[in-house]
């Protein structure tokens, strides 16, 4: 099957349901690291203070691919395609970032790889998103 045969906005999802679990998974990873699980009960992580601030922050930016899966797959077209452009911007920054805090383990980067790729993939698959009158339609 190639990216012509599936509908841009089931694919935009999929892709981001993707990048999702494996955030989430990296995240369920952190918490069994015995050296992360320290800093996590001491309240900072790699210099990090975990404040309810920060938190709330990190639950801001992990609500973007959650969202994205519903914007995606519902949104008209034009709001579609730039909430994937700008969503998938503001994650593959954010993780490219993230890679320059303390050490990172090798799950980390692993993980941290997909996820770039992926966010990077959307935004240029969305960049590359023509309307057509089917997509128009919905």
């Amino acid at each position: 099957m190639n990216s012509k045969s599936i509908d841009q906005r089931v694919l935009l999802s999929y892709l981001w349901i993707f990048a999702t679990l494996n955030y989430l998974y990296c995240d369920v990873l952190g918490l069994m690291d015995p050296g992360l699980l320290k800093q996590y009960l001491s309240g900072t992580v790699n210099g990090m203070e975990m404040t309810p601030a920060f938190l709330l922050s990190g639950a801001i930016l992990m609500q973007i691919p959650i969202a994205m899966v519903l914007i995606s797959r519902f949104g008209k077209y034009h709001f579609n395609r730039w909430a994937n452009i700008v969503a998938g911007l503001i994650k593959t920054f954010t993780m490219i970032l993230t890679m320059f805090v303390g050490v990172p383990t090798m799950y980390y980067i692993f993980f941290g790889t997909i996820e770039i790729l992926t966010t990077a993939f959307i935004v240029w698959y969305a960049w590359k998103w023509k309307v057509s009158h089917e997509t128009n339609v919905k």
